[in-house]
C-alpha cells in the first residue's frame, strides 16, 4: 500500500479535486506572497500612484482577513458569527469607493465645443436658395 493509498482512506473519495483545486490555489497564493515579499514596501509604494497603493492594501487587508476566514472554518468555527465577518465587509465597501473614482476617471470626458459643432452641423438650416424653390414649387399645380 502506497502513501497516496493511506492518504485517500483519511477523507471521502468525493471531495478528492476539490482538495486537490484547493492546494493548487494555496501553492498559488504562496507564489504570490514570495513575489510581494520579495520587494520592500517602501520601494513598492514608491513606483505607484496613491490610488494604486489605496488598492494594493486594500487588496492585502481582504487577502490576510479572506485567509483568516478558512483558518476559522478548519478549526470549526462559525467565520459568520465571528467580527472578520464585519471586517471583511467594511473592506469591501472601501474596495467598492476606489472602484467608482477608477471608473470615474476612465469615463469618457464631454467636450462642449465639439459636441455644439456636431449638433449645429446636423440641424438643417435652409437658405435663401432652397427657401426660394421651395416656395415656388409649392405654389404650382401637378398637370
Amino acid at each position: 500500500m502506497s502513501e497516496d493509498d493511506n492518504n485517500m482512506e483519511d477523507y471521502p473519495t468525493e471531495i478528492h479535486d476539490y482538495l486537490a483545486a484547493f492546494e493548487k490555489s494555496l501553492g498559488s497564493v504562496d507564489e504570490m506572497l514570495k513575489t510581494m515579499m520579495s520587494v520592500s514596501r517602501g520601494e513598492l509604494l514608491r513606483k505607484v500612484d496613491p490610488l494604486e497603493q489605496a488598492k494594493l492594501d486594500l487588496v492585502s487587508v481582504y487577502t490576510l482577513n479572506s485567509m483568516f476566514w478558512v483558518y476559522l472554518a478548519t478549526q470549526g468555527i462559525n467565520p459568520k458569527e465571528h467580527p472578520v465577518k464585519q471586517e471583511l465587509e467594511r473592506i469591501r465597501t472601501y474596495m467598492n469607493k476606489v472602484k467608482e473614482i477608477t471608473d470615474k476617471k476612465k469615463a469618457a470626458k464631454l467636450d462642449k465645443g465639439a459636441a455644439a459643432r456636431f449638433v449645429k452641423n446636423a440641424l438643417w438650416e435652409p437658405n435663401a436658395e432652397n427657401e426660394h424653390t421651395s416656395k415656388t414649387t409649392k405654389g404650382k399645380k401637378r398637370q
